[in-house]
Parts: C-alpha cells; sequence; structure tokens
C-alpha cells in the first residue's frame, strides 16, 4: 500500500495521544503498532477516517499497555477517560512534536533520529540506512531518546532555533540509502512552515530549495564532485530556485533578517548568475559580513574570505583568511584555491594534499588529490 498517508498522519496522531497524557516512548509505540495494524486492514477494508481509525487503535493499544503495568493504580483515571470511537477531533499537534524531537536534553544526532522517526514517519531501519549504521545502533539512538523526552511538558512556547537547527542538520545529512534525507528535510520544513509563521523558518526552506536545485550538477555519473564553477547550470532545477527566491523574498520583506535568511540570499545569488563569470560577489560579500554579524562563526568567516578572493583578488582573500583559524575544517582546501588563483602553484598542490588527508567525505578527499596531482602535473610541464 502507498505509505505517504501514514506518513502524513503519524506526527499527528502521536502528537494527540501526548496531549491527551500519554507519555512519549509509549505513545511512539502505540502509534507503532496501529501503523502495523492499518498495513494490515486498510488495503481489503480502508476506514472512511483514516486519522480518527488510528487514533482509536493507537490510543487502545496505550491502554492496553497501560493497563499491564504494575503502575496501574496511578493510571486509573486515565484509562476511564478512555473517549469513544470516532472522529478525532481537526487539531493538529504535530507542531509541538518539533519542539520535543528538538528538546535541548537531546544530543544533535539523536534529536534528528527522532525527528525522522516521530515527525517523519520513518521507520527505524530506513533511518538506519541513510546513516549508514547497523539498525541496532539506530533502534537504541531512538529508544534513548524516547526515554529523554518521555514526561517532558510544553508548557511553554519552543525554541524555533533549536527546531530550525535539527532541521538543518537533517538536510545536511546528504543522500545516503534508501530515503533521501535532503528531500525528507524538505518536506519537515515545508511542514514547519505551514504550522508556524517565522521569517526563519521561511529563510530555511528558501535556502533548501536554492541548495536542492543545485543537486543534478554537483556530482558526475561516478560520484565525484563537480566544484560549483564549473557545474553545467542548464542542470539545475529552475522551479526550485524560482520557488526559494520567492519565499525568501516574502521573508527579507518582514524585516527581521536572521542567519538562514542570509545564507539563503547567498545561494540566491549563486543561483541567479547564468555563469559562473557573472556571480556578483561584492554582494555576497555584504552578506557574508551579515552572516558574520549574526552569527560569528567561523565557517562564515571562511566563506568570506574564499568571497572576498572572488571578489578582491586572490591576496585580498588570502588575507582575510589569515584571520581564520587553520584548524578550521576545509581551511587548506580554500587555501589551495587562493593560492592557486595567485599563481602559486606549488603551495597550492601541498595545501590541497594536505586538505586531501583531512578531508571527512570520500568523494572530497578524491577531488582535493585530483586538484593536487593536476596541479603537480601542471608545474611538471
Amino acid at each position: 500500500m502507498d505509505e505517504a498517508p501514514l506518513r502524513v498522519l503519524t506526527p499527528q496522531v502521536l502528537a494527540l495521544l501526548v496531549r491527551r497524557g500519554a507519555d512519549f516512548a509509549a505513545a511512539e509505540d502505540a502509534v507503532q503498532d496501529a501503523l502495523v495494524e492499518a498495513v494490515r486492514v486498510w488495503p481489503t477494508s480502508p476506514p472512511r477516517d483514516p486519522r480518527g481509525w488510528l487514533v482509536t487503535v493507537a490510543w487502545r493499544r496505550f491502554l492496553d499497555g497501560t493497563r499491564a503495568d504494575t503502575a496501574r493504580r496511578l493510571r486509573e483515571d486515565r484509562v476511564e477517560a478512555e473517549p469513544a470511537p470516532g472522529p478525532a477531533p481537526a487539531v493538529d499537534d504535530t507542531l509541538r512534536l518539533y519542539f520535543l524531537c528538538a528538546h535541548p536534553s537531546l544530543t544533535p544526532s539523536s534529536a534528528v533520529a527522532l525527528t525522522l522517526r516521530a515527525v517523519g514517519g520513518l521507520t527505524t531501519r530506513q533511518i538506519a540506512r541513510a546513516y549508514l549504521v547497523p539498525e541496532a545502533t539506530m533502534a537504541q539512538r531512538v529508544s534513548r531518546a524516547k526515554r529523554t523526552v518521555s514526561g517532558v511538558r510544553l508548557d511553554r512556547p519552543g525554541d524555533v532555533a533549536t527546531v530550525l537547527r535539527v532541521l538543518y542538520l537533517v538536510f545536511n545529512e546528504g543522500y545516503s540509502g534508501d530515503v533521501d534525507l535532503a528531500a525528507e528535510a524538505i518536506r519537515l520544513t515545508r511542514q514547519l512552515a505551514a504550522g508556524i509563521d517565522h521569517p526563519e523558518v521561511a529563510g530555511l526552506l528558501a535556502l533548501m530549495l536554492l541548495h536542492h536545485a543545485r543537486r543534478p550538477a554537483r556530482t558526475t555519473p561516478d560520484g565525484s564532485l563537480v566544484p560549483l564553477a564549473e557545474q553545467d547550470r542548464t542542470r539545475w532545477d529552475t522551479s526550485l530556485i524560482a520557488e526559494g527566491v520567492t519565499v525568501l523574498q516574502a521573508a527579507l520583506a518582514r524585516d527581521r533578517l536572521g542567519e538562514y535568511q542570509a545564507q539563503a540570499a547567498v545561494a540566491a545569488l549563486h543561483a541567479d548568475a547564468r555563469t559562473a563569470g557573472e556571480t556578483d560577489w561584492t554582494q555576497i560579500v555584504e552578506w557574508y559580513d551579515e552572516l558574520a554579524r549574526l552569527t560569528d562563526s567561523p565557517v562564515v568567516r571562511l566563506n568570506r574570505a574564499v568571497a572576498v578572493g572572488e571578489a578582491d583578488g586572490p591576496h585580498a582573500g588570502l588575507a582575510a583568511l589569515a584571520e581564520v583559524d587553520d584548524s578550521l575544517p576545509r581551511h587548506q582546501a580554500a587555501a589551495a584555491y587562493l593560492h592557486e588563483r595567485a599563481g602559486d602553484l606549488a603551495e597550492a598542490a601541498r595545501l590541497y594534499a594536505e586538505a586531501a588527508h583531512r578531508a571527512l567525505h570520500l568523494a572530497e578527499r578524491d577531488h582535493l588529490t585530483r586538484q593536487a596531482a593536476r596541479l603537480n602535473a601542471a608545474r611538471r610541464r
């Protein structure tokens, strides 16, 4: 059967059970039981009200577990309050799940896993495959996260910044496994944007759309990385670019600038250039200045140094890069690029090789190794 409707309904049903008083871990187990039952029953006997059906079955599963628990006497009031079967209320508490899954007591990796499970409706096996870890490892991670947030009451407004950081992490996990985490992050962020009116939520959605639009051109058929300047821009998804720019413009018009809006503005300037040579690097440097003011991030300062090198020349870029901690990931790669543009091929080759040694991902390491080999071959000619 088509799993898409179940994935949409899962967070709604789970949130409703939690709002009725079920602790998160027990409610999540009950919802999973209900989903298994739905997969068994619905193909031959589809319900008229799928959401109400899932709520009724999940609540009964939760009550069965409650009655079997040794603390049954403490929960009798909850058992007696079982609502009569029928259509579920139209209230959608999915937004509460976002804040629960991004609880500050969770590690970033646990928050991401729990968000994919509870809000994304993915199975533990799917999440494990996406992360390229054993299913048992991911099951332990999800179980620990569920225990951590069990009993947490959301009686105050949640931290939007934490939720956005979790979704940003999901997006950046890449495209491994049978679940496209970038597409999943976009889906979840769209869902969040529909439930909360916040310019930074729109900014993050715009950022994801603009980056995702370039995805078809980022690698060759054999998986090799293609730098932005060398990408075939005819392969970029213009519909995603148009949507991202529209979402960004609406967010910027509210005059409440945040880091995701500023990052999206940089991505929009890249997307607007028909060729790499037409990129408005001066404006990009200005947006990185805004980002540095908002975040004081060393990564932002590193990216700004590269942009300065494009706007004002490689020596200006190297001067800006000298102010950035050289232990930062990709510092050597940025220095290598700027030295190559300055004509110092020997130093550039050395730095590319050093950057390759420090690379965290195979595709990045291979790309940097090829860059070093290219420059060494050019020097010998």
